[in-house]
């Protein structure tokens, strides 16, 4: 956060999706945002299915190949990884998503009105919005 801060001009307000994990809620994670008042938290809903689709995979990664080798060097890391993604596009299965789109945009919608309500100074009038997503 501390390298964003620096990186995104001053002006600009700084919206950070993150999921639910107690970390991001901290004690330290308060004090921080009170000192950084541009920078705003949103959190995903628990169980978000495309963000833990995500994690689960990198979790797989870690548990299944990067724990169990013993990697000197990057050279040797980089291609216990792509064995690793070879053999999950090999044997992956696609994910089956089970609400209709017509809900997760309802949601989505009913997320950005409640953002606009929290933050409408900085997102709305003449100016205009430029931004970077950062995945956490």
């Amino acid at each position: 956060m501390e390298q964003i801060d620096t990186v995104v001009p001053a002006a600009l307000a700084v919206h950070v999706i993150l999921d639910n994990a107690s970390a991001h809620k901290s004690a330290a994670i308060r004090r921080w945002l009170v000192r950084h008042p541009r920078f705003h938290f949103h959190f995903t809903p628990t169980y978000a299915s495309w963000l833990n689709l995500i994690e689960r995979w990198f979790a797989a990664l870690t548990t299944k190949q990067l724990r169990r080798g013993v990697h000197r060097s990057v050279r040797e890391l980089v291609p216990a990884i792509q064995e690793f993604i070879a053999v999950h596009n090999e044997t992956g299965k696609s994910s089956v998503w089970v609400k209709p789109a017509d809900e997760i945009h309802a949601s989505i919608a009913r997320f950005a009105q409640r953002t606009l309500q929290v933050h409408p100074s900085e997102l709305s009038g003449a100016n205009q919005c430029y931004g970077t997503l950062v995945m956490i």
